[in-house]
């Protein structure tokens, strides 16, 4: 009898069906965060600041009251130069006798205080009774001393307003309000005492005083006119205007309405 034999070595292997192909679809990546820009760091405050801010803070809140009772009395000018002095020392940090001089002499004529830091005289005082206004006169009257000694700074002060005012020489001479304090007007305690620390023997001996001054003035309304007449700035102008408007304006025309409808008068003198 015949037998059926699979042939050596064939070994029969199941075939596994085609795979099916799958579409993988992109993962979305959400873009890296920009990282935020870090904040500008604030000036380190040095221990001599810190102390001298501090006495003034100190002496504005104490001399309050026994300049009111100064004020309620109507003191003489003697009185008022009394506090004045104490003030200078206890509040500003000047030494009564190495830094203040009295009645200094300039031409025949006698400024209240000069004060000196390290022995140049940097400012003139102007004493007034506590309650008289303070005013151009005034303001006059010390500016004299100033040009004559060729000193920059000069305050008028009652006692209870201060007023420091800058003097820039030349023909003429440029006279700047820098600061105004009253020290017993409505403005809180840390604005009078901010201000006033910048009439500290150290502010002015960092030059603190000039820092702020020149803050002022490159910030005046005066300083700010002329750069917007300035050719680049009124150039800007008109292509801004023609961006918005479809008008092409001339340059001279603008300046001049600039100058007449625009700005105050007193800033273009």
């Amino acid at each position: 009898m015949n037998e059926h034999v699979e042939p050596a070595g064939t070994v029969e292997v199941p075939v596994a069906p085609a795979t099916e192909s799958v579409t993988v679809l992109p993962v979305p990546v959400e873009p890296p965060k920009a990282e935020p820009a870090p904040r500008p760091q604030k000036r380190a405050m040095p221990k001599w600041e810190s102390t001298a801010r501090e006495r003034v803070r100190s002496a504005v809140r104490r001399f309050s009251k026994p300049l009111a009772d100064l004020v309620t009395r109507d003191a003489n000018e003697g009185d008022t130069r009394l506090i004045v002095t104490d003030f200078l020392c206890e509040a500003l940090g000047y030494d009564k006798y190495e830094d203040l001089t009295t009645e200094y002499q300039v031409r025949g004529e006698f400024a209240d205080y000069g004060i000196r830091v390290d022995r140049q005289l940097i400012a003139f005082i102007e004493v007034k009774r506590c309650t008289q206004k303070l005013g151009a006169r005034h303001l006059r009257q010390v500016l004299s001393y100033a040009v004559n000694e060729g000193v920059e700074w000069m305050i008028l002060t009652n006692g209870q307003a201060w007023q420091v005012w800058h003097l820039t020489g030349g023909l003429p001479v440029q006279v700047d309000l820098t600061l105004e304090v009253d020290l017993l007007g409505e403005e809180s305690l840390a604005h009078k005492s901010d201000a006033l620390f910048h009439l500290s023997k150290e502010a002015i001996k960092h030059r603190l005083l000039d820092e702020l001054w020149q803050e002022k003035a490159a910030t005046s309304a005066r300083s700010l006119a002329s750069i917007v007449l300035s050719e680049n700035v009124v150039e800007a102008i008109r292509k801004e205007l023609r961006r918005q408007t479809s008008y092409n304006g001339d340059v001279e025309q603008l300046a001049k309405i600039l100058k007449s409808d625009v700005l105050r008068a007193e800033v273009l003198s």
